[in-house]
């Protein structure tokens, strides 16, 4: 059997799959070539490591698809200066991804045994500007306030919480509403109680664990 071409397969997903999705940005393609993806998925699928698939985790979730990651990465825009909150750590790739260009990421993971499998392959790429908490981030987490926020699971109602962990001046993506109809959003906050939503793509993924739900009505 012929050894698996990393390489390659890493040119394809770029050129098949990233670039056909509008992710131009040469920053973020860079960085998808610089960032081994193979070395966050499960051993057992690190050769689907770049097709356009939703891989499993132990956990019960599933990673992002390769053109999910790129073209939110692009999106947010990630400065040298942002300080980030990720709720889902899940394999810690898209961890790595924007801790390459922040300059720090919280990551909080509700499973511990996932949490700290993530912190173990980020902490070997030597990413030193990440912290990954175990905890429930589905209405926010802790106190401190960030530039950028990241749900890498859906809602079908964004609580305000994380308006209030948002920076004066910040970006938040999460992907809103429920099945079979969820938006991916860019919200961007331009002064105290300034915001845009921009709704960028539809698509369906996996709610946080706790999500927070509209009320039902009972009869």
């Amino acid at each position: 059997m012929s050894r698996f071409d990393y390489e390659q397969a890493r040119f394809n997903m770029i050129e098949q799959q990233i670039r056909p999705w509008d992710v131009l940005d040469s920053r973020v393609l860079d960085l998808l070539s610089a960032v081994r993806r193979e070395d966050f998925v499960p051993p057992a699928y690190r050769t689907l490591a770049f097709a356009d698939l939703e891989l499993p985790l132990p956990n019960g979730f599933r990673m992002w698809t390769p053109k999910m990651e790129a073209r939110v990465l692009q999106e947010l825009m990630v400065q040298s200066s942002d300080r980030v909150l990720e709720i889902g750590t899940g394999s810690g790739y898209l961890t790595a991804l924007l801790a390459s260009e922040a300059g720090d990421v919280t990551s909080v993971e509700i499973d511990a045994p996932t949490a700290a499998d993530a912190r173990a392959k980020l902490a070997r790429h030597g990413f030193t500007n990440v912290r990954v908490e175990v905890g429930d981030g589905a209405r926010g987490f802790g106190n401190e306030t960030y530039d950028i926020i990241v749900l890498t699971g859906s809602t079908p109602l964004l609580p305000e919480r994380f308006y209030d962990q948002l920076s004066a001046v910040g970006r938040i993506f999460a992907v809103v509403g429920e099945k079979p109809a969820m938006r991916a959003r860019l919200i961007h906050s331009e002064a105290p109680g300034v915001r845009t939503a921009t709704d960028l793509f539809e698509t369906v993924i996996e709610p946080l664990v706790n999500a927070a739900a509209p009320a039902r009505f009972e009869f």
